[in-house]
């Protein structure tokens, strides 16, 4: 039977087997859209080369995807819920395959940067909007539990074995092929899709709020332009975009609580466990993004290796993400989110050390000490952000909550990128790009070692009793808000 002729039905009637497909479909979708975010890293040197980038035109060939994604999820999630998950979800994949084909045609670095975005725009129709499907499909709070550890897993392995497959498709295809495979997957996706997801929508549907969105684009486009630029335009370019950005969020967080139905619902974060997520998120995946973009140029223009080699370098990485994922999945469903957190921080902060104070790069056995404890750090992080950030919500509030998390994400991704790249290039800008990189690279593997040390200082104070005791007092607010009468309650 197809989708559209159960387009009502709750989704507690749905099989155990129909599950598991929606399932699997919503996990394809997150496939391409985390393997877009970190794939591309390898094919960096190539595109260097082909397009005569700079750093910077590097940074933003990564940003402009993560940006897009970051300043768009929360308002797809929320169309989504008023118009329909299956509708937007379907649109997204359309999009995102197109994306697809564009990148793969692109004559130049600018074209690139601007099919990346349609990629992007695409992409954030999907990823919010499959967590609600999800959410919605999963009734049970252990099988929901189990099945957002799946998701998370995916992640972990899509974004972790980004490097591998980006190498192996510029060594024997090029750089361009990279993009070939969304469109298979994403067009399946889209036939599965259309015959197996029922159609759904929040029983309240959220109003547009066109101001906050506009806030949340400034804010993120600005900062971002920033840090970039940072490095090689003048304080008189840069600081009016610093500005730009402060005023942005000074008047997200004065305008939003005034709304009934805002885009961010501040509200969340009196959670302690979901503004630990919020946090965590932004940590976790900035080091990912700093840590992929370092050592895709190291290995590559330091080390002289193939994308392909670099690649298989950094197999130990993706080997171990591919292992801890399900593991944390099932720790975060069977005693909660606190050891994953623990264990997670402590790897990514010990392998930013090792870099930072040990100098890995001189040796390979280290190097690869590095990449093993990074994989570990990364693969139990996942599934805790996800968990954290959508239990103890009120189900009508859990697309929004997924969206906010997401976007924390891919706001730490590209913040990791923008700072992260900066850094490198105003020390290799002085020292020229090869025989400074390692000592140029320094600083930011201290910024990765932080990024480390947040996930678990912030990990440990969050998923205790008192934090715990915060979200359940948050999501009784949030019902209660919800169930009171909103006539009068204008945009």
């Amino acid at each position: 039977m197809s989708a559209s002729e159960t387009t009502d039905a709750p989704p507690t009637r749905l099989s155990q087997r129909r599950r598991l497909l929606v399932l699997a479909i919503c996990c394809m979708s997150l496939l391409i859209v985390s393997l877009d975010t970190t794939v591309l890293n390898v094919a960096l040197p190539s595109l260097r080369t082909e397009f005569h980038a700079g750093v910077a035109g590097m940074q933003w060939t990564i940003d402009a995807y993560t940006l897009v994604l970051a300043s768009l999820l929360i308002l797809a999630g929320s169309t989504a819920d008023r118009i329909g998950r299956r509708k937007v979800f379907k649109t997204g994949l359309v999009l995102f395959t197109l994306g697809s084909v564009l990148c793969s045609l692109a004559p130049n670095l600018e074209s690139l940067v601007a099919f990346r975005m349609i990629q992007a725009v695409g992409g954030s129709m999907l990823n919010p909007v499959a967590m609600s499907i999800i959410t919605n499909t999963f009734t049970d709070p252990r099988e929901r539990a189990r099945a957002i550890g799946a998701w998370g897993a995916v992640v972990g392995i899509s974004m972790a074995a980004g490097p591998l497959v980006g190498g192996l498709l510029v060594e024997s295809v090029g750089w361009r092929s990279i993009f070939w495979i969304n469109v298979p997957v994403g067009l399946t996706a889209l036939l599965l899709t259309w015959r197996h997801v029922p159609e759904s929508r929040a029983p309240k549907p959220r109003r547009a709020d066109p101001v906050g969105q506009l806030l949340v684009i400034t804010l993120l486009g600005s900062l971002t332009y920033a840090i970039i630029e940072a490095p090689t335009e003048g304080p008189g370019t840069v600081l009016p975009f610093a500005a730009l950005a402060a005023a942005a969020l000074t008047a997200l967080i004065a305008y939003e609580p005034r709304r009934h139905e805002p885009l961010i619902d501040l509200r969340f974060f009196r959670s302690a466990p979901f503004s630990g997520a919020t946090v965590i998120a932004i940590s976790a995946f900035a080091a990912l993004s700093g840590f992929l973009f370092l050592n895709t140029l190291y290995l590559q223009d330091i080390r002289g290796l193939t994308a392909l080699q670099a690649g298989i370098h950094m197999l130990p990485m993706a080997a171990l993400t591919f292992l801890c994922s399900p593991l944390s999945g099932r720790l975060v469903a069977g005693r909660g989110p606190r050891l994953p957190l623990v264990v997670a921080g402590t790897s990514m902060a010990a392998c930013g050390l090792l870099f930072a104070a040990f100098e890995a790069e001189t040796t390979t056995p280290l190097l690869l000490t590095g990449y093993v404890l990074f994989g570990i750090g990364f693969g139990f992080v996942n599934a805790p952000i996800t968990n954290t950030a959508v239990s103890g919500m009120p189900r009508s509030q859990a697309g929004v909550a997924a969206a906010v998390a997401s976007t924390s994400r891919q706001t730490g991704a590209t913040l990791g990128v923008a700072v992260i790249g900066s850094v490198l290039a105003a020390g290799t800008g002085a020292a020229g790009h090869v025989t400074g990189f390692v000592e140029a690279g320094r600083p930011a593997w201290w910024i990765i070692t932080g990024c480390g040390l947040s996930v678990l200082a912030v990990g440990l104070a969050t998923s205790g009793r008192w934090a715990r005791e915060t979200a359940r007092r948050s999501a009784q607010r949030l019902e209660s808000a919800n169930a009171r009468p909103t006539a009068g309650s204008r945009i």
